[in-house]
């Protein structure tokens, strides 16, 4: 996805540079002569050596991508971003084309966003962006390049920049920052710019940009401190293409992301509710595609009450069981959707939202919410995420799991069992003894509550998991239905992970 992107930008960028091509096509050991030309000359000489650096990592030159940023041989990412400061076109152009191709491949991530000239390209592509030139796309484009190794999103989004010797200045408080670059330039675009308009494609890899930066919650809190999250409902909200139209990486598709991902933050969260964010995305939740998925993803994380749903919330509930069902088993969905697309903390955490509305929904003591929710895989789905836990944080255990969940994932599907222990626990009928499920019974209550004592269990997870253990345990003896297949299934995984039965 990221790859095909940026190839289109450079088929496009060959027409922009297509010039008559040199006599002799330039080679590696060019670089040092072509970087002190881009750094000593100026105008056309100065464009005509960054054309040709370019060149060499061009759409046919792929192979010398990462040796141009890794190999330590030269420093092409300073005077490339210097030149983004030029005011010829050509040479900020050329030097925009050709950060964009190094930015493509995973090694060169890294050296870009957090090595040695991270603050000069950040800076230089932010600059850019700032002035609103024509290649503010472009730049938005590389940013977004670079957003896709997740350990840079923090450094991105925190770029700051303040005049040499001034004390350092908070991205919120700094016209400057990127964070306020961005929202300027959603803020002060038409509502519906032309579409293939420089404006709009500037618009559209900014959102693009936005939604990788927005998946970390320290930074959905900044992003909720600003008018962004208002700017994508409005995308939204006045678009005219159905939303079964829109193809990946448009400026809904990027939208609906970014709506996602500040959902699962507080900060951000109330920025999006006071937006009118459920209104805007309950109407895509009856598509029965990706767009379907993100909406019903979102509405569960905006905590949207259960009769939102469509139709009794049977495929908001088989889709969100899905989607955690895929990320454990480390794949996509057809046509859908890629593995790492959707972490497993989103998944959980739509699933347990969804198990509150259906708890709150429920009256007094019923079920017939819960029940929706409450099939015995997803149930067992949640056992396995927190049992997985429990386990990884025994050192000598043997058969861990292939897929170690993290923290909140396991207390999120703690909290979900919580909610839906009314289905969970309903007994046979006619009520009927049951060796099965008092087994069943005491070794989930013993499982949760070894979950309960773990270190590093939030406090939110504590509680859940010692309540629900405490129920599960007191109703042993009477056949409970959805807990002994439940078990079993879990019962199934474990033996086929090899893992001890007894934790």
């Amino acid at each position: 996805f990221n790859l095909s992107l940026i190839e289109n930008v450079e088929n496009m960028s060959d027409k922009v540079a297509d010039k008559p091509a040199p006599a002799k096509p330039p080679q590696l050991d060019d670089i040092p002569e072509l970087l002190t030309t881009m750094v000593e000359e100026t105008g056309e000489k100065s464009a005509a050596a960054t054309k040709r650096i370019y060149e060499l990592c061009d759409v046919g030159h792929k192979q010398n991508r990462v040796p141009m940023v890794c190999s330590g041989k030269w420093d092409v990412l300073t005077p490339l971003a210097k030149c983004l400061t030029q005011e010829s076109g050509d040479g900020r152009h050329l030097a925009c084309l050709a950060l964009n191709n190094l930015s493509i491949p995973t090694e060169n991530k890294r050296v870009m966003a957090l090595g040695p000239a991270s603050k000069d390209v950040i800076g230089g592509l932010c600059k850019v962006i700032a002035e609103d030139k024509q290649e503010s796309y472009l730049c938005c484009i590389c940013l977004m390049n670079l957003s896709f190794l997740e350990a840079s999103i923090t450094t991105i989004l925190q770029h700051s920049p303040v005049e040499e010797g001034e004390a350092p200045v908070d991205p919120l408080g700094n016209t400057n920052s990127l964070l306020r670059v961005l929202e300027k330039l959603l803020t002060n675009s038409p509502s519906v710019p032309k579409s293939g308009s420089g404006k709009s494609e500037g618009v559209r890899w900014a959102c693009g940009l936005i939604k990788n930066l927005a998946k970390s919650e320290e930074n959905a809190a900044l992003f909720g401190k600003t008018d962004i999250p208002k700017c994508v409902i409005e995308n939204i909200r006045s678009t005219t293409a159905p939303p079964s139209r829109w193809t990946s990486n448009s400026l809904e598709d990027f939208s609906l992301f970014v709506v996602l991902n500040l959902a699962q933050w507080p900060i951000s969260k109330e920025a999006l509710l006071e937006a009118g964010a459920i209104d805007a995305v309950k109407p895509i939740m009856s598509e029965g595609d990706l767009q379907g998925l993100k909406a019903t993803v979102s509405c569960a994380l905006l905590g949207a009450e259960w009769s939102a749903f469509p139709d009794g919330a049977q495929p908001a509930s088989k889709s969100t069981a899905e989607l955690m069902t895929n990320i454990v088993e480390k794949k996509g969905k057809d046509g859908q959707y890629a593995y790492g697309v959707f972490k497993l903390y989103t998944a959980t955490k739509a699933f347990c939202d969804l198990s509150k509305a259906a708890a709150a929904g429920d009256s007094g003591d019923g079920e017939s919410n819960t029940k929706t929710l409450a099939v015995p895989s997803a149930v067992a789905l949640c056992f396995q995420v927190i049992s997985d836990l429990v386990l990884a944080a025994a050192d000598d255990a043997d058969g861990s799991s292939k897929y170690v969940p993290d923290v909140k994932s396991a207390e999120h599907c703690a909290c979900a069992i919580e909610y839906l222990l009314p289905a969970v626990l309903q007994a046979s009928d006619p009520p009927r003894k049951s060796v099965q499920s008092e087994k069943a019974a005491g070794e989930i209550a013993q499982m949760l509550t070894a979950y309960a004592d773990l270190s590093g269990t939030t406090e939110v997870g504590q509680v859940a998991a010692k309540n629900a253990a405490g129920k599960i345990r007191a109703s042993g003896g009477t056949a409970r239905p959805v807990l002994e297949i439940s078990h079993d299934l879990w019962t199934q995984y474990r033996k086929r992970e090899g893992q001890p039965l007894d934790q």
